[in-house]
């Protein structure tokens, strides 16, 4: 798998980071969700840097210019409900993208720390041949990403994949690495500690999707 650490370099991402994760700030949800758009725009521009593109010839009122356009055909897929305002920030940049949308949640069936990743609700468009763009905020113990991608992945086969994720631990990343395949793009903004004992990032942020959307039964 080829992952790309995008916040070594200081730069406005780790500026908006540190609002995500600062408990003072980040109870502002309108706040919250705008700054997980802007992420998902600058992690959206490195990620294009690795796409396809092709030379055209546009009319200007004074002339011709020669410059490139995107050649790939991009599909955008988020993981819900957090994954939403990640979504929109690449869909502002990737504006001529298809769009998908999965469901994935832990299901804690003896009410203690165990779990299943259950993967239920899609709605896909035609990937087959496409470039893949998976967008999530948090990558965990990583098996809600792997269980989105192989059920993607049962019935589509992309040609290119990349998994944006804002905020992931070393467990997820190493889960990740050895089960999806081998020429996968993994973008991390953001790699923090460890996993807590509750497989919850530390120091992480809390529940992206809560405090973007509110709390949920």
């Amino acid at each position: 798998m080829n992952i790309h650490y995008i916040s070594e370099e200081n730069s406005v991402l780790n500026h908006f980071l540190s609002q995500l994760r600062e408990v003072t700030i980040q109870k502002d949800s309108m706040r919250f969700r705008r700054n997980m758009e802007r992420i998902g725009e600058i992690m959206a521009y490195e990620i294009s840097k690795k796409l396809t593109y092709s030379d055209i010839a546009i009319t200007t009122p004074l002339g011709v210019k020669n410059t490139t356009k995107i050649a790939e055909e991009v599909v955008l897929c988020s993981i819900l409900r957090a994954g939403l305002t990640l979504h929109q920030g690449f869909l502002n940049y990737f504006d001529a993208a298809e769009n998908g949308f999965i469901s994935a949640y832990r299901n804690h069936y003896n009410s203690d720390e165990n779990f299943d990743i259950l993967v239920e609700y899609q709605a896909l468009p035609n990937i087959n041949d496409k470039t893949l763009i998976l967008v999530d905020p948090m990558l965990a113990t990583g098996q809600s990403l792997v269980a989105v991608l192989n059920k993607i992945l049962a019935t589509h086969q992309p040609k290119e994949i990349h998994i944006a994720v804002v905020i992931a631990a070393p467990e997820g990343i190493k889960y990740v690495s050895e089960n999806l395949p081998k020429n996968c793009h993994l973008w991390v903004a953001s790699l923090d500690e460890k996993l807590n004992e509750k497989n919850y990032i530390v120091p992480g942020l809390g529940d992206a999707g809560d405090l973007a959307y509110g709390t949920k039964l």
